[in-house]
C-alpha cells in the first residue's frame, strides 16, 4: 500500500465519476450520490486493495464485493469497466437500458464481478454476512496445513439507508456474534438520506453501536486515498475474531458543487450541472464516457498483476487437488451445485405405521439428505425445536466452529433469509433455514432476492396451517401459503404425508435454479399407504398427481395439499368408483409438467373437481375451473385445539363429501 499510486488513482476517481454523470444524465434516470462520494473508495479498492481477477470473476479465492447500496449501481458498474471485467464502454453507456447488463440495481448472474443483486437497502449487508460464513467455513473445510486454497476476504459498501434497516442490524449482531474477521463493511457515511438530511431520522454513534456489536470500527475521511488503504489494509490482516466497519466521513455527490452535500445529490437531480462538474474534475469538454490512457495502462498493469497471483493460487489449488482428492470432490459438487441422482435411495422409508407431523418426518429426511450431501448446511430462528431441522451429527457452527452444519440465526427472520442467500450466491455450499410459516413475511424481501437470482435456497416453514391451534390466528398462517405461491421462480411444496416429504427434500436439493419453500405440519397426519413410496416420492417431484385411481368411469376429481390430503382420500371413499384423488403439493412444479402429463392427472374433460386446502382459496380456481368447488379458509383462524378449528372452520371429510354431492 506504502506504494500507492494515488495521482493516477485520484484521476481514475474523477474518471469514474465523469462515467457516473455521463451514463446517468444519458438515461436521466439513476443515483449519483454514492457513485460520486464513493468515488476514492473505489479507486483504493478497485485499484490496489481488492483481491480480483477479471478474467476469472468467480475465481475461488478472489475477495467477494457486495455493492450493498445498490441504487449506486454505476459506482460497480464504473468500476468494473475500469478494472477491465467483461463490463464494456458500450455496456455503460446503455446503463438502464433494455437488454443490457448494466441495469439500475445490480442484478447476479447478469453482469460479471456482480456478488449479489442488491437494492433494497440492507440486503448488500446480510448477503455480505453470508459471504463471509460461507468463505470462514471453506477455509475450515478445504484448507491443509500443506496449501492454503480459501483466505480472502468479503468486502461491502453501505450507506445510512442500509444502516436503518433491520435486516442489515439482524445481519450485524449476527455476524458480531460469530466471529466473522473475514468481513470488512465500509459505510459511506453522508449523513443524508433520500428525503432529507440524516440527522432527521437518526442520532446514534456509529463506532459506539458498532463496538456493542462485537465489531472493531474506525472513522475515517472518506475522500482520502491513503487513508482508505491504511484502514483497509489494517481490517485485511487483523484476524481477532471481529468483523471490521470503516465509517467512511464523504460527501453525497462530490463534484457537483450545486448539489454536492444535500439530499439533492442523492439522485439524478445533479445530472443537469454536470456540463460545469466535468470542467471542475478536469473532464474534456468535446469526450463523454472519458477513460484517459494513464488510467487505462494503470489498470491494464494492475489486471496483469492480477494474473499473476491467480496463476500462483492454480498453482496451489491443483497441488491441494491432487493430494486430497476427497477434498478435492466434494468442493467440486459443492461448486457445481449436484445432489445425488439417487437421493432418494439414501433415505428410509417409513413404516406402514408411521403417524407423525410432517415437520418430524422432514428431521428424519434432512438428516438423510446431510449425509448424503455433506455440502448441505441448516439453520433456524431460535427454532431448531419447533421446525426439527437440525442436524444430529452436524456440529453447530460458531467462531470456535466453522466446520458446524448448524447455524444459529437468533430471533432474526430477516437476517436469516438474507445471509442464506449470501451462502448461496458463494455457491459452495447448500444452505437452509427455518422458522414457523407465520413468520415467513419477515423474511419476504430476501425470498424473492432469492427467487429473482435464481440461487437455490431451501426455506423450511412449520406450523402450516389452522392445525396450530391453541396459538390461535397470529400463528395460524391461512394466507402464507397462497402469497408465498404468487412468487415467481419460488416453488413452494406442501407435502400430504411423510413419503411426499421425502420428495418434497429431494425436489429442493436437486433444483439449482431457484429456491424452495418446504410447508410442514406441527399436527401429526397419517401416512398414505395405499400409494406406493415411489409414487408419493416421485408425484411430489411432478408437483402434482394422481393418488387415488378412479375404479370405474371418472366423474370427479377431488385435489388437496398438506394435511387436507387425509381428507379428500376419506372422501373418495365414500363418494365411489367414479372420483380421483390429485394430490397437489406443488403448483409450480405441476405447472412445468408437459401438457400431456397435465391432462393425464386433470383431464380437461372432467370439470366436477373440488379442491381441499386449510388456508385461502383464490389460487385453486385456475385447476378448479368455473363449475368446481374450492373448500378452505377465506377468513382468519381461531384459537382453540387444532382438531376443533378444523371442524368449526369445515376442513372435513364431510365437508367435502357434501360438496361433491
Amino acid at each position: 500500500m506504502s506504494l500507492m499510486n494515488t495521482t493516477v488513482l485520484a484521476k481514475a476517481a474523477n474518471e469514474a465519476r465523469g462515467l457516473a454523470m455521463d451514463a446517468i444524465h444519458a438515461c436521466n434516470s439513476g443515483h449519483l450520490g454514492l457513485p460520486l462520494g464513493c468515488a476514492e473508495i473505489g479507486a483504493v479498492l478497485f485499484g490496489e486493495a481488492l483481491r480480483y481477477n477479471p478474467d476469472a470473476p468467480k475465481w475461488l479465492n478472489r475477495d467477494r464485493f457486495v455493492l450493498s447500496a445498490g441504487h449506486g449501481s454505476m459506482f460497480l458498474y464504473s468500476w468494473l469497466h475500469l478494472s477491465g471485467y467483461a463490463v464494456s464502454l458500450e455496456e455503460v453507456k446503455n446503463f438502464r437500458q433494455l437488454g443490457s447488463i448494466t441495469p439500475g440495481h445490480p442484478e447476479f448472474h447478469e453482469t460479471p464481478g456482480v456478488e449479489a443483486t442488491t437494492g433494497p437497502l440492507g440486503q448488500g449487508v446480510g448477503n455480505a454476512v453470508g459471504y463471509a460464513l460461507s468463505g470462514k467455513r471453506a477455509a475450515a473445510k478445504f484448507n491443509t496445513a500443506e496449501h492454503v486454497v480459501f483466505d480472502h476476504h468479503v468486502v461491502a459498501i453501505m450507506g445510512d439507508g442500509c444502516l436503518q434497516e433491520g435486516v442489515a442490524k439482524e445481519a450485524i449482531a449476527f455476524a458480531g456474534h460469530s466471529g466473522l474477521d473475514n468481513l470488512i463493511l465500509i459505510y459511506d457515511s453522508n449523513n443524508v438520506t433520500l428525503d432529507a438530511m440524516a440527522e432527521i431520522t437518526q442520532g446514534e454513534d456509529a463506532e459506539e453501536y458498532f463496538h456493542s456489536q462485537c465489531w472493531d470500527a474506525v472513522t475515517i475521511d472518506g475522500h482520502d486515498l491513503a487513508a482508505i488503504a491504511e484502514a483497509v489494509e489494517k481490517a485485511k490482516a487483523t484476524q481477532n475474531g471481529r468483523p471490521k466497519v470503516i465509517i467512511a466521513k464523504t460527501v453525497i455527490a462530490k463534484g457537483i458543487p450545486e448539489v454536492a452535500g444535500t439530499s439533492k445529490g442523492h439522485g439524478e437531480g445533479g445530472a443537469k450541472f454536470i456540463e460545469a462538474a466535468r470542467a471542475g474534475l478536469g473532464l474534456p469538454k468535446e469526450e463523454l464516457f472519458f477513460v484517459s490512457e494513464e488510467t487505462k495502462a494503470y489498470f491494464a498493469a494492475k489486471k496483469e498483476e492480477s494474473k499473476k497471483a491467480f496463476d500462483a493460487w492454480q498453482a496451489t489449488y491443483d497441488a491441494w487437488a491432487a493430494a486430497n482428492p476427497e477434498l478435492a470432490a466434494e468442493l467440486t459438487a459443492g461448486i457445481a451445485l449436484s445432489a445425488p441422482t439417487d437421493l432418494s435411495s439414501a433415505i428410509p422409508e417409513f413404516a406402514a405405521d408411521y403417524k407423525d407431523a410432517t415437520r418430524s418426518a422432514g428431521s428424519t429426511v434432512i438428516n438423510a439428505v446431510a449425509k448424503a450431501m455433506p455440502q448441505l448446511l441448516t439453520g433456524s430462528a431460535d427454532l431448531f425445536g419447533s421446525t426439527k431441522n437440525y442436524l444430529k451429527d452436524g456440529g453447530d457452527y460458531s467462531t470456535g466452529n466453522p466446520l458446524g452444519r448448524n447455524i444459529w440465526f437468533g430471533i432474526r427472520e430477516h437476517g436469516m433469509g438474507a445471509i442464506c442467500n449470501g451462502i448461496a450466491y458463494d455457491g459452495i455450499f447448500r444452505v437452509s433455514g427455518a422458522t414457523f410459516l407465520a413468520f415467513a413475511d419477515y423474511m419476504r424481501g430476501s425470498i424473492r432476492l432469492a427467487a429473482l437470482s435464481h440461487i437455490p435456497v431451501t426455506y423450511i416453514f412449520t406450523h402450516d396451517s389452522v392445525g396450530v391451534g391453541e396459538d390461535g390466528p397470529t400463528h395460524q398462517p391461512v394466507e402464507t401459503v397462497s402469497s408465498l405461491r404468487v412468487i415467481p421462480n419460488l416453488d413452494v411444496i406442501r407435502p400430504g404425508d411423510a413419503e411426499e416429504t421425502a420428495g418434497a427434500f429431494i425436489a429442493a436439493m436437486q433444483r439449482t435454479d431457484g429456491p424452495t419453500a418446504l410447508i410442514l405440519t406441527r399436527q401429526a397426519i397419517p401416512l398414505q399407504t395405499s400409494v406406493s413410496v415411489a409414487e408419493r416420492r416421485d408425484g411430489a417431484q411432478r408437483g402434482g398427481y394422481i393418488a387415488r385411481k378412479e375404479k370405474g368411469e371418472l366423474t370427479t376429481i377431488l385435489m388437496a395439499s398438506g394435511s387436507e390430503l387425509q381428507y379428500a382420500m376419506d372422501a373418495a371413499d365414500q363418494l365411489g368408483d367414479g372420483v380421483r384423488v390429485v394430490s397437489m403439493p406443488c403448483f409450480e412444479r405441476f405447472d412445468r409438467q408437459g401438457a400431456d402429463y397435465q391432462e393425464e392427472v386433470l383431464p380437461k374433460a372432467v370439470t366436477k373437481r373440488i379442491s381441499i386446502e386449510a388456508g385461502i382459496t383464490g389460487l385453486w380456481w385456475k385447476y378448479l375451473g368455473t363449475d368446481g368447488k374450492a373448500i378452505g379458509i377465506d377468513r382468519f383462524g381461531l384459537s382453540a385445539p387444532g382438531n376443533v378449528v378444523f371442524k368449526e372452520l369445515g376442513i372435513t371429510t364431510e365437508a367435502v363429501v357434501n360438496a361433491a354431492k
